[in-house]
């Protein structure tokens, strides 16, 4: 990585670059993209170092050191943290660890390389006010104000609310704090919390409270900050501040805005891009936004996904891809589509801005929930105003059989009328620009890279890598002035991890000399069997005594050919197939191989006589001779049992003296009927069944009428179906088109389910509390109440989501104990057994089902007890003997009464409190003298409960002098001792009975007394 070297003590910073030696891999023709400063900016970023939690699982957080989080790990150097003001980067943060929590600004002067940091006393109030739970939601927004200097802070909210979570964020739930003019500026020893403006207003929070409810000073109009999330702040070109937010929930959601006047130090009121709850306002549905709003080449935009409130489509959360931008300064009005049409404000029907639907791009896929759009979604736009946008779609289930996962970058050249859609792309979570670049810039090994490609591109180059420095966990940034700003949190443990400030300047001012290429267009269309397609690029360098040396033409990244002479034309009389084209002239064979219909990239690289090369594209549409062929809708939805659906196909062909001779209509892929007349009507009442309708004329009338329709006996059921038409012109040429229907089936109740089926507890357990998922399958339809039952007793009906029971305000709804002060003991607590709660959801159509729990209340296990030490193994004559063992309860509740101590089944001795040691201090002699032989030592704990657990440990104690251990001492070990002392085998220095010192032939005599029986005899 490249390294810098600060000597503070000259006041100059030196930039050492040593890519070669520490192993960072650039592009040669970027060689000056550089890591130019790096900073730690503390060594205490908060972080979630515990488990995720679902909401069946609340009730388990720890409650210890590890933080356990719900949504994801990440709280500091995440969100809108990082922001760039002359020469300072201003960075907020969390401090941990878990009992910290502190709201934190840290300004980094890249001048001084000194670091000023302010605490303010707000600490992350946790997942809906717990703190032991941690809600990665909860960013911190900045801004700063280059009009007047005051600094803008958002933070540690989710949409919250002066009611919801039982009140805990009443008069608490926007955040907001801000400082007075000229803060951001002001010398290191005055960048304190006194540069930041308290609240005294009527809902003040105490005498430190600096969290403001409103951005407009005025209480009355706190419902205007009520039930938002995600802070973002955005400058415009004219210095002006923005804030989006969202407000809402995933399903049912919308993107709010307001400005800051710097005169007046106010900030207005917010207001809406698009409505909430849209089915109000006309929409077929609800809808949420997940994607961004971004003030970027001098507009404010909004890109984003949809996840509708339909919950039997094909798409498990979201689908599409949408965009749209405003032409106010400010975003207050003249909002339009990517086509520049203008579309509805506030938004109400999300179509009027989408741009393609990603789930076209896996194939099949039609039943419900199939397909998944989450993530790796990311947009910007370049100074010359290329749009570009990333994502991502896969299917939902990873184990089928047809399982794909496809990235998707799209992208609008400046000029063009449509988007290119490339599925050649790796993928990524965030897309950045500089200049007329777009960049792709994140952690790979937990190190930062960047890759860059000219905008209205896909030709993404890595140019920057680290390949060996420190690892970061996740970071975020801002590019500001071709420079990224990298606020990354080092990887590491705990809940206190540092952070750090990387600056890598992109070195876009060497780019100006790059060559000036250009096609003289950057959008054509023309028609499929084009005969003709000559292309002149231009290409010249702005660099005096520079010469062009060539330019390449690629099309669709495949190489046609490289031109080193002016003018470089491509497609001309000699190459006429080259561009795609049939040729022209009377001496041009036909292309064999010429461009099909739809879009095509055609991309000149122009390279210079320094080696520098730059990059200009054309999109040409070949629009198709095909017949155009379409159904009246693309999806349509029916009950089972529908008795009429008739429908007439639309095909024409684009090309003048063309007829269509047929339209074949295929259900499922059977065929149904070809039809060889205009209109082309299928399922008209002379052919009511071959739709899958059961017919609508009757036969029981007198007079019988003609037609009449019998039932049909094979209608279609209840699924998903897939209408194929296919239209052939009069020159053969065929073209098709689809329409799903998809066939209800009766209504369905709700489902209801539990987080487990069973759940295992012990005896005495204090808190249980249980989260029940329940919903509808049928639009439109509501829950209107959960009831539990206990072993088929009715515990408590609930009318208000969440379905949430045994929570702190009716603790024994499970048979737990209580575990707040305010909890009395619960007076019939659940005992050991098996105990069946139920739960039944009730629908607004009063549907009702049930489902099931076990709850296993098992007895409180006896005492763990283990020896500390291993098997024993001793001579007789040992001179001393120790043993103890280490018991734990099952619960800080229960203690432990005693351990006695038992030495082949006889008692040895009772001791009631720890250390439980034998042999020890006091009672050195308890445990000698023992014979030889395997003796058990056997621990007995008994705890308050009166439970008992024991643990043995043997001790084997041999014969001493018994050398060749056949259980006595005679004159084959004295022989095997003489051998052994010659040998030098003996160490033992009980062996030395003659006390000198030594172990030679004069102990014998001494190894002689220790025979088992006269004379050393053996038996």
């Amino acid at each position: 990585m490249a390294h810098y070297t600060k000597y503070k003590n000259f006041g100059c910073k030196c930039l050492i670059t040593l890519a070669s030696i520490a192993g960072l891999a650039l592009n040669p023709a970027s060689a000056a993209v550089t890591l130019v400063d790096q900073a730690k900016i503390t060594d205490s970023g908060l972080h979630f170092d515990g488990k995720k939690l679902t909401y069946g699982t609340l009730g388990s957080a720890d409650t210890g050191s590890k933080f356990d989080y719900f949504f994801g790990r990440n709280i500091s150097a995440h969100g809108d943290a990082v922001k760039v003001y002359k020469h300072y980067v201003f960075m907020t943060w969390y401090r941990g660890g878990k009992d910290d929590r502190h709201v934190m600004l840290s300004r980094y002067n890249t001048q001084t390389g000194q670091v000023a940091t302010i605490e303010f006393p707000h600490r992350h109030t946790g997942f809906r006010g717990d703190p032991n739970i941690g809600e990665s939601h909860n960013t911190i927004g900045l801004a700063i104000s280059p009009v007047n200097g005051t600094i803008h802070m958002v933070y540690d909210m989710h949409a919250y609310d002066n009611n919801n979570h039982g009140g805990k964020f009443k008069d608490d739930y926007f955040r907001y704090s801000y400082s007075v003019a000229g803060a951001a500026e002001v010398a290191d020893s005055d960048f304190t919390l006194d540069q930041f403006v308290k609240d005294t207003s009527a809902v003040s929070q105490g005498p430190d409270d600096y969290k403001h409810l409103t951005m407009t000073g005025n209480l009355a109009d706190k419902a205007n900050f009520a039930r938002l999330t995600y802070p973002k702040f955005f400058t415009t070109t004219d210095g002006t501040l923005l804030l989006y937010m969202r407000l809402g929930g995933n399903n049912n959601g919308g993107y709010v805005f307001n400005r800051y006047d710097a005169a007046t130090q106010k900030w207005s009121k917010f207001t809406a891009f698009n409505v909430v709850s849209a089915k109000n306002h006309g929409n077929a549905y609800n809808w949420g936004l997940y994607g961004n709003m971004k003030y970027v080449n001098g507009k404010l935009r909004v890109a984003f996904q949809q996840r509708s409130s339909n919950n039997n489509d094909r798409y498990k959360y979201q689908n599409g891809v949408y965009y749209a931008y405003s032409d106010h300064p400010e975003g207050f009005g003249a909002w339009k589509n990517h086509r520049g049409e203008d579309m509805t404000w506030p938004l109400v029907n999300s179509d009027e801005i989408k741009v393609f639907e990603p789930g076209d791009y896996i194939t099949g896929h039609q039943d419900a929930n199939s397909v998944y759009i989450v993530g790796g979604f990311d947009w910007t736009v370049t100074a010359k105003g290329d749009i570009h946008i990333i994502s991502q779609v896969r299917s939902t289930d990873r184990n089928r059989a047809d399982y794909q996962n496809v990235k998707l970058h799209s992208y609008k050249p400046a000029g063009a009328d449509d988007f290119i859609i490339s599925t050649e792309f790796s993928g990524a979570s965030e897309i950045y620009t500089a200049g007329d670049n777009v960049y792709i810039i994140g952690l790979n090994n937990g190190r930062p890279f960047v890759e860059r490609a000219k905008g209205g591109t896909n030709d993404f180059v890595r140019i920057y890598e680290d390949t060996d420095g420190m690892q970061f966990d996740h970071g975020v940034l801002e590019v500001h002035d071709g420079k990224v700003y990298y606020y990354l949190m080092e990887k590491g443990t705990g809940t206190a991890m540092p952070l750090h400030l990387q600056i890598i300047d992109l070195d876009l001012a060497s780019e100006a000399n790059a060559p000036q290429v250009s096609f003289p267009s950057s959008y054509m269309t023309v028609e499929q069997g084009y005969e003709k397609l000559s292309l002149t690029v231009s290409a010249t360098s702005p660099v005096e005594d520079r010469t062009i040396e060539s330019v390449t033409l690629y099309i669709n990244d495949e190489l046609v050919r490289t031109d080193d002479s002016v003018p470089y034309l491509f497609g001309h009389g000699s190459k006429p197939h080259e561009t795609g084209a049939m040729g022209w002239l009377d001496t041009h064979s036909p292309n064999p191989n010429p461009l099909p219909a739809g879009q095509h990239v055609f991309k000149a690289v122009a390279v210079d006589s320094e080696g520098d090369t730059s990059t200009a594209t054309i999109l040409l549409t070949v629009t198709s001779t095909a017949p155009e062929v379409s159904f009246p809708n693309t999806e349509l939805t029916v009950d089972e049992g529908y008795e009429q659906l008739g429908f007439t196909i639309s095909a024409s062909s684009p090309v003048a003296d063309r007829t269509i001779d047929s339209v074949t209509l295929y259900l499922n892929g059977e065929l149904v009927r070809q039809d060889t007349s205009v209109p082309f009507n299928f399922g008209h009442k002379f052919k009511a069944h071959e739709t899958g309708a059961m017919g609508w004329i009757s036969c029981e009338q007198d007079p019988v009428p003609s037609p009449c329709h019998q039932p049909n006996l094979n209608p279609l059921t209840e699924g998903v179906h897939t209408f194929t038409a296919v239209a052939v012109d009069s020159e053969g040429e065929m073209s098709e088109a689809t329409m799903t229907l998809t066939v209800k089936g009766p209504p369905k109740p709700p489902v209801v389910t539990w987080p487990n089926e069973v759940v295992t507890v012990y005896e005495g357990y204090e808190k249980l509390a249980i989260t029940v998922q329940a919903e509808s399958p049928v639009e439109g339809r509501t829950i209107e109440s959960v009831t539990l039952y206990r072993n088929g007793e009715l515990v408590r009906v609930d009318t208000r989501p969440i379905w949430n029971f045994g929570h702190s305000y009716a603790p024994y709804e499970f048979g737990a104990m209580g575990w707040l002060d305010r909890h009395e003991p619960n007076p019939n607590p659940l005992g050991a057994g098996e105990h069946t709660f139920t739960v039944v959801a009730r629908d607004n159509e009063g549907l009702e089902s049930s489902a099931d729990m076990t709850l296993v209340v098992l007895e409180l296990p006896a005492p763990t007890v283990n020896f500390v030490e291993s098997d024993i193994e001793l001579l007789t004559s040992y001179s001393e003997l120790s043993v103890s063992a280490q018991v734990e309860t099952a619960s800080n509740d229960i203690s432990v009464v005693s351990v006695i101590l038992y030495i082949n089944d006889e008692l040895v001795r009772e001791v009631f409190e720890a250390p439980f040691v034998w042999g020890g201090q006091g009672y050195e002699s308890e445990l000698l003298d023992l014979p030889a032989g395997t003796h058990e030592f056997k621990a007995v704990a008994t705890d308050s409960n009166n439970k008992m657990s024991e643990a043995t440990v043997v001790v084997d104690i041999a014969l001493f002098g018994d050398l060749d251990q056949d259980g006595d001492v005679d004159r084959l070990d004295m022989r095997q001792f003489n051998a052994a002392l010659r040998a030098g085998e003996i160490t033992d220095l009980r062996y030395d009975f003659n006390n000198d010192g030594q172990l030679n032939m004069r102990d014998m005599n001494g190894m002689a007394r220790l025979c088992s029986r006269a004379r050393c005899s053996a038996q």
